[in-house]
Parts: C-alpha cells; sequence; structure tokens
C-alpha cells in the first residue's frame, strides 16, 4: 500500500527512507498518510514527490523549511517561496487553516499559537532551493506550542527530523 502511494502521490526520497527505518505502519496509518499528502500536494501548490519538508526545534522556537529536490527545479523552488510566504503571513495573523486542512484536524499547539500570534515572530527567509519560515518566541508557553506543532509536523511528514531540542542556530538544508 505504501509503495503503491509513494508511486502515486510521489512521496519524496527522503520521506521514504525515513519511513523504510520505522516499524512497518498499519495499512490505517499508510492510508492516511496518503491522503495527507495528496490533501497537502494540493494545499500547497507543488508535488511532494520533488520537495522535501524539513522541521526543527530550536530553544527560541524552530523552523519549516521546504526544498526543491533538484536544484535545476526552478518551478517547484518559486512554488515553495510563494507557499511559505503565504504561511509566515498567514500564521502571523493567527489563521492555520492550511494547516488544517492538510492535516484534516487542529494540530498540536495551534490554539496555544492562534491564542499568543502577538508573542510569536514568523520571518519568512528565501533559500538556495526553496524558503524556510523560522518561528521563535520569548514566551514559555508559545515556544512549548511552537515545539508541539512542529513534533507533530515531523511525525505527520514522516521527515525523520529531530524531536528533541537542538541548541544550534538554525541552519539550510539546502547546501
Amino acid at each position: 500500500m505504501l509503495a503503491g502511494c509513494a508511486l502515486v502521490l510521489g512521496l519524496s526520497v527522503q520521506a521514504n527512507a525515513a519511513r523504510a527505518q520505522e516499524a512497518a505502519p498499519s495499512h490505517d496509518h499508510d492510508k492516511a498518510h496518503c491522503d495527507m499528502v495528496a490533501r497537502g500536494n494540493k494545499a500547497m501548490g507543488f508535488d511532494a514527490a520533488k520537495t522535501t519538508h524539513h522541521f526543527t526545534l530550536s530553544p527560541a522556537g524552530g523552523a519549516i523549511e521546504v526544498s526543491a529536490n533538484d536544484s535545476a527545479d526552478a518551478a517547484s523552488r518559486d512554488e515553495i517561496q510563494q507557499h511559505l510566504r503565504h504561511i509566515a503571513k498567514k500564521f502571523k495573523e493567527g489563521d492555520f487553516d492550511i494547516s488544517v486542512l492538510v492535516h484534516d484536524q487542529v494540530p498540536p499547539g495551534v490554539p496555544v499559537m492562534k491564542r499568543l500570534k502577538d508573542a510569536i515572530t514568523y520571518e519568512y527567509v528565501a533559500t538556495e532551493r526553496g524558503a524556510r519560515v523560522e518561528i521563535s518566541s520569548t514566551d514559555p508557553d508559545a515556544r512549548s506550542a511552537i515545539h508541539d506543532f512542529l513534533r507533530f509536523q515531523i511525525q505527520e511528514h514522516q521527515t525523520g527530523d529531530s524531536t528533541g531540542q537542538i541548541s544550534s542556530p538554525q541552519k539550510s538544508h539546502d547546501r
């Protein structure tokens, strides 16, 4: 089932590798993930097969980063940049509708992030192959909500990113 989903929906090579290292998921989990990828392709405006997502945690919050897998894929890069510019703006306004649409549920952390929206900074950063949204706050409740949100994204997108705190500054995965 998962291999069929990967072929039909075009999951990223990295996401497939990360899943291969995990125990075999159930059929229901496979279908749920395939459905999430399909919703994401539509909502984000780019093909997950041509891109790689990363979600990183930092002491101040963390980041969402998406990059085109092929350095010559200017179309995906441009679509990613447009999407993450939009995400940074919407999240700052407390609007997480796209995330709810993609995941078919309200992700953990979102209610607190909405309530504390004025205490959270969303900085859009263009990268060579895509973009990053750096999310930070000095408010401990907001930081905890950001971490909950990013950990959920790591799990749902099956990126294999660390769910533990990192102490180094945000780094681009576009090298």
